[in-house]
């Protein structure tokens, strides 16, 4: 579904969750009966589509004023207007007023543990959040042989971030080879 989406994405170099972990996360939208979802980062809208197209409701951020006029436009097209709200500002600004099943995360990568910290509080207990992008292209693993000092130190924060949401005792997290690398985590208490 939403197939034009994808290509009008690959062709202008627009990310989008990959399909590996697309398939992880409507798998787990299915599993766990989400219902509310908070997206970090919309895009063009084509993950927060896929998710209502489960039945979910979501409320999805985008900081870019085009990502945000794109994903609009495609909601509509889709008429999905009545499962997606679009929020146009930066995520760390914005105070969710519900508590969500699922929380998705797929921003500023360096920022992860802020988005983390930010809006787990508006997380039912027993609910789940899932990070896309923790192996960043497969470079994760070889932080020491890249050049680009702001790429190597984006790879350390997100490095940094993964021990620190496994370390985590409040969540029963799981680091995910699927796609660009995932993580699950089960909010516990």
């Amino acid at each position: 579904m939403f197939d034009d989406l994808k290509e009008y994405a690959l062709i202008n170099h627009i990310p989008i969750i990959k399909d590996e972990g697309l398939s992880f996360l409507l798998l787990n939208i299915k599993k766990y009966n989400i219902k509310d979802v908070l997206e970090v980062g919309s895009a063009i809208g084509y993950s927060a589509l896929n998710m209502a197209s489960l039945g979910a409701k979501v409320t999805t951020i985008e900081r870019n004023l085009d990502m945000y006029n794109e994903a609009i436009n495609n909601i509509s097209k889709y008429n999905f207007q009545d499962k997606i709200e679009v929020v146009y500002m930066d995520a760390l600004s914005y105070t969710p007023n519900k508590l969500y099943d699922l929380i998705f995360i797929d921003a500023a990568k360096a920022q992860n543990q802020k988005f983390f910290l930010r809006f787990t509080p508006f997380l039912k207990v027993g609910g789940i959040v899932i990070i896309d992008n923790l192996n960043f292209h497969g470079l994760i693993d070889e932080i020491d042989d890249i050049k680009s000092k702001n790429l190597r130190s984006m790879l350390k924060k997100i490095k940094a971030f993964r021990e620190w949401l496994i370390d985590n005792s409040d969540y029963k997290s799981e680091i995910i080879d699927v796609g660009d690398g995932m993580s699950i985590s089960i909010k516990l208490k």
